[in-house]
């Protein structure tokens, strides 16, 4: 084969392959929740036990549809490696504030 078409041809599997990837993996919208997320609305941060703010801007922190603040850029971290047990610990704090 001429190396052109080989090369044209290299081209247009990588395209198509590209393109297919790409759309595999964009959800179409029956696949999208239109759930908005919920605002916890902890006032200290789960993680280190600091007021949210003392460290700075906080962070709002996703996880099972609720967002959690936490108070600096390290906690997702260590938030994400235990997440049920920081989710209990702002979730009780919300909580003994509404009592």
């Amino acid at each position: 084969m001429n190396k052109s078409i080989v090369g044209i041809m290299a081209v247009l599997v990588l395209s198509i392959s590209t393109a297919w990837a790409q759309e595999a993996s964009t959800p179409d919208s029956s696949q999208m929740s239109s759930v908005q997320p919920i605002e916890v609305g902890n006032k200290h941060c789960p993680v280190t036990g600091r007021e949210i703010g003392q460290m700075g801007p906080g962070i709002k922190h996703l996880y099972k549809g609720k967002i959690y603040n936490l108070c600096c850029g390290m906690c997702p971290r260590t938030f994400d490696s235990d997440p049920d047990r920081y989710a209990k610990i702002a979730e009780a704090e919300v909580a003994s504030e509404s009592k």
